[in-house]
């Protein structure tokens, strides 16, 4: 491909998508330069505090429980008082949460401050992603999925390595620069994102607002069914943060081996999201999403041959090709599922998969490990892959065909979503920025985002 061609593809990529999203996408990208409790927290308390694999399982199995109890709160919150407020709040008190986290001695008082960290921290997700649904055109959102979580990646290649190394001099001193980032992000979104919630219209906007509740969500069952595939993934990629490092320390690789090879997966998604993304937009999510199920169950799988940092690192690379496939393909049907008056319950209910498995990935890892070895715990991985790729296939068969959203410009929603999602604007400031980003569009579109992956 010669320069030209790439300066035109990358042009063709961040064209078009409004100001208020480079503000959110920033705002990202600084969140996850900051990441350290996440990534570290199993290693923290096994190296350098000396307990066990199965106290280390527990107290981030509490953290994963903090992200549970506050990711439907969250999420009615983000519909109710507004995306900005939540958002702000969250991480203000995140970055005060983890800063205490560093200087805790006492066992208990270690769980306690990680099931706070895990709430303030959850409750980000929820508005997030309800503020990029609607700030991003239907059209542009696999895209923009794409860039988002090529932003988290970008941050955690960096930070994973950083980090790994600073874990090894002072775990406080990380601990407190994540602190000091998060506290920079609730400064840039109260600097630069307008609220962006969608104002009240019309009599029958304001019955399909009402009429929308945590019920409505439950007995949606093509989206639930989509959580529920969702929590098996995420079962899956959480042991890169859980499994592998419990499984590395026990054979006696260190925390800097650690980071390095877990920083191949943010570098492999630095470098090949964005033409993997170009390349799947338009195909058939059925095949991708069943593809990269098995591609992050077998992935993991093979990490039971590790012998080596090498070996650990070419296994990281095929559950990589299975996030960067899956991630956008996966939050453009969410997108789809969502309605627009609510979307904050909606994409709580998302986060809560994620939660969810946040909680029981590190005590199936600790246990697994433990009792049976790391042999047991990649071989598990395996199946709930093959588990999650039949998921998908029958889902999918289920949906009808504008639902399943193969492509980005497939902007349909379905279920409990407001068909007139395209006429209602967000607040005055938002339809602002996407007149500036993208060439006069006055709609706030109705595209919704992920988590955050683990953001």
């Amino acid at each position: 491909m010669s320069a030209a061609s790439l300066r035109r593809a990358a042009r063709e990529s961040v064209a078009g998508l409004p100001r208020a999203f480079w503000w959110l996408w920033a705002s990202t990208l600084v969140n996850r330069l900051g990441a350290f409790v996440a990534t570290f927290l199993t290693l923290y308390l096994t190296l350098d505090r000396g307990y066990s694999a199965s106290f280390a399982g527990l107290v981030v199995a509490l953290h994963g429980l903090g992200g549970v109890v506050s990711s439907l709160v969250a999420g009615v919150m983000t519909d109710r008082l507004g995306r900005r407020p939540t958002l702000m709040a969250a991480q203000a008190s995140t970055a005060l949460s983890v800063a205490l986290l560093g200087f805790m001695e006492h066992p208990a008082a270690i769980a306690a401050v990680a099931l706070l960290v895990g709430m303030t921290s959850n409750a980000s997700r929820p508005a997030v992603q309800a503020m990029m649904a609607d700030i991003v055109r239907p059209e542009d959102q696999v895209r923009a999925f794409a860039l988002n979580y090529w932003a988290i990646n970008l941050g955690f290649a960096v930070s994973s390595t950083v980090a790994g190394f600073v874990a090894e001099y002072s775990y406080l001193a990380g601990f407190l620069g994540e602190a000091a980032l998060t506290l920079v992000c609730a400064v840039l979104v109260y600097v630069k994102l307008p609220e962006s919630r969608p104002e009240k219209g019309d009599a029958a906007s304001e019955a399909a607002e009402a009429e929308i509740g945590l019920g409505t969500v439950l007995r949606d069952g093509h989206y639930m069914g989509v959580v529920g595939l969702s929590f098996l993934i995420s079962l899956i990629f959480m042991q890169g943060s859980f499994g592998l490092p419990l499984a590395m320390g026990a054979a006696g690789f260190s925390t800097g081996d650690y980071g390095m090879a877990i920083a191949v997966n943010g570098v492999l998604i630095v470098l090949l999201q964005i033409p993997v993304t170009r390349f799947i937009e338009h195909r058939d999510p059925q095949k991708l999403l069943v593809i990269s199920a098995l591609l992050a169950g077998y992935g993991f799988g093979l990490t039971a041959f590790g012998g080596s940092i090498g070996v650990i690192a070419l296994t990281v690379c095929v559950w990589t090709l299975a996030e960067i496939i899956n991630s956008p393909t996966q939050m453009s049907l969410v997108a789809r599922l969502s309605p627009l008056h609510g979307r904050g319950r909606y994409q709580g209910m998302y986060t809560l998969s994620w939660a969810v498995a946040s909680l029981i990935a590190p005590l199936l890892a600790g246990f697994v490990i433990d009792r049976f070895g790391a042999g047991w715990l990649w071989g598990t991985t395996a199946a709930l892959g093959t588990v999650a790729g039949v998921g998908y296939w029958l889902l999918m068969r289920g949906l009808p065909e504008g639902d399943r959203g193969a492509g980005a410009g497939a902007g349909v929603t379905v279920g409990a979503q407001v068909t007139a999602d395209a006429e209602v604007t967000a607040g005055a400031g938002v339809t602002a920025d996407a007149e500036a980003g993208a060439g006069g569009t006055t709609t706030a579109g109705s595209a919704p985002l992920p988590a955050a992956a683990e953001a």
